[in-house]
């Protein structure tokens, strides 16, 4: 019997920087400074849990495998 992988209680987004508009993917649970990849602009900062983003959610990725 296959064991089944535990769901995770975090996800992946996608973002869009305010300043310049470029859109990126950054782990919910971020433990580093994430800067956007254009322009540099700070996007999300670590809080020991679940990162201080910064900028507008555009959606959000589970990683829902079965």
């Amino acid at each position: 019997m296959a064991k089944k992988i535990p769901k995770t209680e975090s996800s992946f987004l996608r973002v869009k920087c305010n300043d310049c508009g470029n859109e990126q993917v950054l782990f919910e649970k971020a433990s580093s400074r994430i800067k956007c990849l254009a322009c540099d602009k700070i996007l999300a900062e670590p809080t020991g849990g679940k990162a201080s983003v910064k900028t507008q959610v555009l959606s959000t990725a589970d990683r829902d495998l079965q």
